[in-house]
């Protein structure tokens, strides 16, 4: 064998042996069709991960330790736990009002010569008045006279249902009238809340407003002194029981609509012109 047989014979043994150490690299076909698998993979988990995501996140439970837990029994299996685990919104509490039916649980108040008591009067009137605020979705407390709940009592409001005589006065003892107390800690409250009550029941009920008998005994009614200076509060003497007596006693709910609409101009915030109620 010559020199340039064994040069060959050496060159094929280094490429037989090159071979052997470094095996060929895979077909560029074989890495498409893994790059393209494990994409669609990672696609289909990353959906899965998202829409279990969008799923749990609620206003509900967002940040919520249920969440944790939710997440930690989900995510092998990707389902939902069993059983509802969201949180159930809070609703906002309803405003509260105050209904007190003047001399309830205290005395008659006046009484008329056929037995027929302020009190009874003042009771029907109020009732009404709580039922219509009722469906209208507040809370409402119907108040005794001198109720021990009055002590710092809280509302958004507080109104005190009364009637003036049974007595023939004069052909003036008609109407009715509505006094806040003397010194409100919130006059422009009082003021509104007193406006609301005047306009709106007047239009109503087509009774004049009273002003000019509007007595001391109104502006510093007793529960004005008992309950929360942040109970905005107004007392009203719906009529007089000679002279208004039958709108009094057979149309309650016309008068009870009047008091309604009037509480509710205040509460819901209704447009009212303060400048346009006489005072005193």
């Amino acid at each position: 064998m010559n020199r340039s047989d064994i040069s060959n014979t050496s060159g094929v043994e280094d490429r037989s042996k090159k071979d052997r150490d470094y095996p060929a690299p895979p077909s560029k076909t074989t890495d498409q069709n893994f790059s393209i698998w494990w994409a669609l993979q990672t696609v289909i988990f990353t959906a899965m991960i998202t829409a279990f995501l969008l799923t749990m996140w609620t206003p509900a439970n967002l940040f919520s330790d249920q969440l944790l837990t939710q997440i930690q029994f989900s995510i092998p299996s990707y389902e939902t736990p069993a059983g509802n685990h969201l949180l159930t919104p809070t609703s906002v509490p309803k405003a509260r009002i105050g209904i007190v039916a003047g001399h309830w649980g205290n005395d008659s108040g006046a009484v008329c010569p056929d037995g027929l008591t302020e009190a009874d009067v003042n009771l029907r009137i109020a009732t009404l008045v709580k039922q219509y605020l009722l469906k209208e979705g507040y809370q409402v407390d119907l108040l005794q006279e001198f109720d021990k709940r009055l002590s710092l009592y809280q509302a958004i409001a507080l109104v005190s249902i009364h009637n003036d005589s049974c007595d023939f006065i004069n052909d003036d003892a008609t109407g009715f009238k509505v006094a806040a107390a003397m010194n409100s800690p919130f006059p422009e409250k009082t003021e509104r809340l007193s406006t609301c009550m005047i306009q709106r029941y007047q239009a109503i009920t087509g009774m004049k407003f009273h002003y000019n008998t509007i007595t001391p005994d109104m502006t510093s009614y007793h529960a004005f002194n008992e309950i929360s200076s942040s109970t905005t509060a107004v007392i009203i003497e719906t009529g007089f029981l000679n002279l208004d007596r039958q709108i009094l006693t057979e149309h309650p709910d016309v008068i009870a609509k009047g008091i309604t609409a009037g509480i509710l101009c205040y509460v819901r915030n209704e447009p009212v012109t303060l400048q346009e109620t006489p005072t005193q």
